[in-house]
C-alpha cells in the first residue's frame, strides 16, 4: 500500500509539473520609464511559472536601496467543466537615480527546471530635481480664518497646472503639415476628470486630420526648473492653405482638481485622513502663430500640389501581347506628406488603345510624423490593332520639404508588340451582321399582314378606298417613309450628341450637381457626417471636371484657375473654386463641425450657382 502510494503521489506530481510547463514561460521587467534624481523607485521582475535562482545585473547607474522582495499569487477556475489555473512569482528591488540622463538595467536571469530563461531589458530616462526655488504659497499670505481658500487658490494656481500650445514648426511652406499638439502639466494637485468643456479654434487658413488619441496616458516631464505629470489632451495635423502669417487663436479646456483642505480638525478622522474638495478650473492653452511660406517658384509641368517626401514603383503585366487583351500598368505612390490631396498621374496610351479609368487603393495612417502610407494605382487598356508602341514614362512632380525643392518621379518607358488575336475586327463585324440581319427578320414578320378570306362578306378595291393612284393610296406610303426620315435624322443628332462625351457631361453637369447637393443637404440634415463630405466632394468636383471639360484626375486648383482666366472670370470667383475644391477634397478626411458642414455646403451651392450664369 505504502509503495502504491508513492507511486500516485509521483505521478499527480509530474502531471501537475507537465501542466504548469505546458504553459508558455514569460519572464518581464518593469519599472517607470521616467525618474526624477533623488527620488526612489520599484524595478519588478515578474515570471508565470515557479522558478528560482534570479540572478539581476549590477544596477551601476543606480543607488540600490532594498530588495529583492519576493511575493506570489495563484488562482485556478472551472468554467464549463475546464479547469484554467495562473500562477505569478515577483521579485521587486528599490533604487534610486543619483544623476541625469538615460540609463539601461540590464536583463536579469532565473532558473525554471533545467531551463534557463532571461527578461527584457528596461531603459528609464532621470530627471533633474526640481529647483528648489518655488513660489511663496498663497496660504502663507492671508488671514487665518482664510487658510482653505488660499490652500485651494495656492494648489490650483497657473504654477501648479497649465495647458501648453506645442507646434512641431513654426515656419512651414504652403501644404506642409504642422504637428499642434494640446499638453496639461500639473504638479501638487490632483486632476479628477476632464469634462466635455473643451473650445477649440476654427483653425482658419488651414485643413486639419485630427490625429485618434485613444486613452490619455500621463508621463513625467521636466520643463521650467520643475518636473511634472504630463498629459497630450488633443493632437491634430494642420495643413496651410495660403502663404503669410496665419494665427491660430486660443483654446479652453475644463478639468475637474481633487484639493485637499486645511480646515478646522473636527475629529481624530479629520485629521488622520485628511478632507478634500472637487474644484473646477477653466485652462487656456495660448494662440500661436504659424509663418508660412509660398511655394517657390519653377513649378514642373506636371505638378499638381504634392507636398512630402514620396517615392514612386511602377510594373505593367506584359510587353507582348495580342489584339483585345487587356494590359495593366500598376504605380506605387508611397512616402509621408499630403497623401490624401495626391492626385492620380494620367498615362498617355497609344492611340488604338482602350482605356479605362485608373483604379486608385489608398492605404494611409495618420501618425504624429504626418499622414504616411501607400497610393496603389492600377491602369487598363486594350489595343484594338496590332503593331509595336511605346507608352512614355508615366511622371509625378512633388515639392520636397526635406530637400526644400521640386522633384519629378519616373516610371520607366514601356515598348508594347501587339499581334493580331483571334477576336479581331473581322470576327466582331460578323458577329454584328448576324444580329443585325436576325432583328430584320422580326421586324418583317411583325409587319405581314395575312389575308383573310370571307365569302359572305367581299369588298372592291373601290369600296376600301385604296384604288392604285389615288391620294388615299399614295398617302399610306408617304406618311410612313415621311415619319422614318424625320426620326432617321432625330435618332442621328441624338446619336452624334451622344457620341460627344464631353458635350454631354458638359451640358447635365448642372443637373448632376444639383441632384448631388439635394442629396447632401439630406445627409446634412441628418448628421452623417462621412456620407455628406463624400456627396459634397462629388458635387463639387465632378461639376468642375465636367463644366471645364477637365478629366478628375487632373483636376488642380492650378488647372482650374488657369482655365477659368481664359475664360475671362474674376479673380474672386476663382478664389471661390479653388477653395471649395480644396476643402471638399479634404473635409471628408477630417470632419468638423456642424456650422463648417453647412459653411462647406453653402460655399459649393453658391458657387455652382454663379458660374451656370458665366459663359463657359
Amino acid at each position: 500500500m505504502t509503495k502504491l502510494r508513492y507511486i500516485l503521489i509521483t505521478l499527480f506530481a509530474l502531471v501537475i509539473g507537465i501542466s504548469l510547463h505546458s504553459e508558455e514561460v514569460e519572464f518581464r521587467a518593469q519599472a517607470p520609464s521616467q525618474v526624477v534624481v533623488g527620488k526612489p523607485f520599484q524595478l519588478t521582475y515578474s515570471i508565470n511559472q515557479r522558478a528560482k535562482d534570479l540572478q539581476a545585473p549590477e544596477f551601476t547607474d543606480f543607488d540600490y536601496l532594498a530588495g529583492p522582495y519576493t511575493s506570489q499569487s495563484s488562482s485556478t477556475s472551472f468554467v464549463n467543466g475546464k479547469r484554467t489555473s495562473s500562477f505569478q512569482l515577483t521579485y521587486t528591488y528599490t533604487l534610486m537615480a543619483t544623476k541625469e540622463g538615460s540609463f539601461t538595467i540590464q536583463p536579469a536571469k532565473i532558473s525554471v527546471g533545467s531551463d534557463r530563461y532571461t527578461s527584457n531589458g528596461v531603459r528609464i530616462t532621470v530627471l533633474p530635481a526640481d529647483n528648489p526655488q518655488q513660489p511663496s504659497s498663497v496660504a502663507g499670505q492671508q488671514a487665518t480664518s482664510n487658510t482653505q481658500t488660499a490652500s485651494t487658490a495656492s494648489s490650483t494656481s497657473s504654477e501648479n497646472i497649465f495647458v501648453r500650445t506645442i507646434v512641431s514648426k513654426t515656419k512651414v511652406h504652403e501644404q506642409e503639415a504642422i504637428l499642434l499638439s494640446y499638453k496639461l502639466y500639473f504638479a501638487g494637485v490632483d486632476v479628477a476628470q476632464l469634462t466635455n468643456n473643451t473650445k477649440l479654434p476654427e483653425y482658419t487658413g488651414f485643413l486639419k486630420q485630427d490625429i485618434e488619441q485613444g486613452e490619455i496616458q500621463t508621463e513625467l516631464e521636466h520643463y521650467n526648473g520643475r518636473n511634472y505629470q504630463t498629459a497630450t489632451l488633443y493632437r491634430t495635423l494642420l495643413y496651410p492653405q495660403h502663404s503669410g502669417d496665419i494665427v491660430i487663436d486660443p483654446a479652453t479646456f475644463e478639468a475637474v482638481l481633487r484639493v485637499q483642505t486645511r480646515a478646522q480638525v473636527r475629529s481624530i478622522f479629520d485629521d488622520f485622513f485628511g478632507s478634500y474638495t472637487n474644484v473646477t478650473k477653466a485652462l487656456k492653452a495660448p494662440g500661436v502663430t504659424i509663418h508660412v511660406q509660398s511655394l517657390p517658384s519653377g513649378k514642373p509641368a506636371g505638378f499638381s500640389g504634392g507636398v512630402g517626401r514620396f517615392t514612386m514603383a511602377s510594373a505593367i503585366s506584359g510587353t507582348e501581347l495580342k489584339t483585345n487583351e487587356a494590359v495593366t500598368i500598376k504605380i506605387d505612390i508611397q512616402g509621408t506628406g499630403n497623401m490624401k490631396l495626391l492626385k492620380t498621374p494620367t498615362v498617355d496610351w497609344p492611340e488604338g488603345f482602350e482605356a479605362y479609368d485608373p483604379k486608385v487603393n489608398n492605404n494611409f495612417k495618420t501618425t504624429t510624423n504626418g499622414v504616411s502610407g501607400k497610393k496603389e494605382i492600377e491602369y487598363l487598356a486594350i489595343p484594338r490593332a496590332s503593331g509595336d508602341y511605346v507608352i512614355p514614362a508615366i511622371a509625378y512632380s512633388y515639392f520636397d520639404t526635406q530637400d526644400n525643392q521640386y522633384k519629378t518621379l519616373r516610371t520607366p518607358e514601356y515598348t508594347l508588340h501587339v499581334i493580331k488575336g483571334s477576336g479581331d475586327s473581322d470576327a466582331t463585324q460578323a458577329v454584328v451582321q448576324n444580329f443585325v440581319n436576325k432583328e430584320d427578320v422580326q421586324q418583317f414578320g411583325s409587319d405581314i399582314r395575312y389575308i383573310h378570306t370571307n365569302t359572305d362578306k367581299t369588298r372592291t378595291k373601290a369600296e376600301s378606298g385604296l384604288v392604285f393612284g389615288s391620294l388615299t393610296y399614295w398617302m399610306c406610303y408617304l406618311i410612313p417613309l415621311l415619319l422614318a426620315i424625320v426620326l432617321l435624322i432625330v435618332f442621328h443628332k441624338k446619336i452624334r450628341e451622344n457620341a460627344d462625351l464631353t458635350r454631354v457631361r458638359y451640358k447635365k453637369a448642372n443637373k448632376v450637381a444639383q441632384k448631388r447637393l439635394k442629396q447632401a443637404k439630406k445627409l446634412l440634415s441628418e448628421g452623417n457626417k462621412t456620407a455628406f463630405y463624400e456627396e459634397i466632394e462629388r458635387a463639387a468636383v465632378s461639376y468642375l471636371s465636367d463644366r471645364l471639360s477637365i478629366p478628375t484626375a487632373d483636376l488642380s486648383k492650378d488647372k482650374i484657375a488657369e482655365i477659368l482666366r481664359s475664360k475671362n472670370i474674376s479673380e474672386e470667383l476663382i478664389q471661390q473654386a479653388t477653395e471649395v475644391v480644396s476643402t471638399a477634397e479634404f473635409a471628408r478626411y477630417a470632419p468638423s463641425a456642424d456650422s463648417q458642414m453647412q459653411t462647406l455646403y453653402d460655399m459649393t451651392t453658391e458657387l455652382i450657382n454663379q458660374l451656370e450664369n458665366q459663359n463657359l
